[in-house]
């Protein structure tokens, strides 16, 4: 069996102050941090410890920050790869959200993949989808590891639907919804060859009071 982990980032400053996320490079909060032990701290307790294992981050700040903590507790090396950023929104990053929402213009059925709205510098759905899978397909070439991958909520949906083999052209309406810190978990199965959804967003292991 071959496991992928993959951890949404946790709270970031730039949702604390409502602003305008994508490419704007925001560092976690105080709880934000936290929440990163607890993720360590499970993703510690559920590892394969007969399996090594690798980190793989998107290379902006909220998301490296996470994969240090991780890596930490983990004693598992970790590397970043722009290739897992979130969604650019151009010229809205860092803005506050009520400027992006006066302004944006949702993607039509008829184009969900290649529309790009009125936003300058923003990406489409394909722009994404393909620099994920990309970055995804290249990982699971090494199978003598399992992987955890720290990415962002809008890309965590094409980390998903690389790993399962989805075509970009077929992903023009798929949307696996996230929280911050959540654990989504896949698995390979070494001899049917299955690729299982095992755990979507996973937050039981924030609930810091459980027992």
């Amino acid at each position: 069996m071959q496991n992928l982990y993959v951890v949404s980032h946790p709270h970031a400053d730039h949702t604390e102050t409502d602003l305008v996320g994508g490419w704007y490079d925001s560092h976690l909060t105080p709880p934000g941090r936290r929440d990163a032990h607890l993720i360590a701290e499970e993703l510690r307790r559920r590892r394969d410890p007969l399996r090594p294992i690798r980190i793989t981050t998107s290379d902006l700040s909220r998301c490296a920050e996470t994969a240090g903590i991780l890596a930490t507790v983990l004693a598992a090396p970790v590397s970043a790869d722009p290739r897992l950023r979130e969604i650019s929104f151009g010229e809205a990053e860092g803005r506050p959200n009520e400027w992006l929402a006066q302004r944006q213009i949702p993607a039509p059925d008829h184009d969900r993949l290649d529309h790009r709205g009125p936003i300058a510098g923003a990406e489409t759905r394909r722009e994404v989808a393909t620099r994920v899978g990309a970055c995804i397909s290249t990982l699971m070439t090494d199978i003598g590891h399992d992987h955890i991958v720290v990415t962002h909520g809008y890309a965590l949906t094409f980390v998903v639907t690389s790993w399962m083999q989805i075509p970009v052209d077929a992903v023009g309406f798929a949307s696996f919804a996230t929280t911050p810190g959540a654990i989504t978990h896949l698995r390979l199965d070494d001899y049917w060859r299955n690729r299982a959804l095992v755990a979507l967003a996973d937050t039981s292991h924030l609930k810091t009071d459980k027992n």
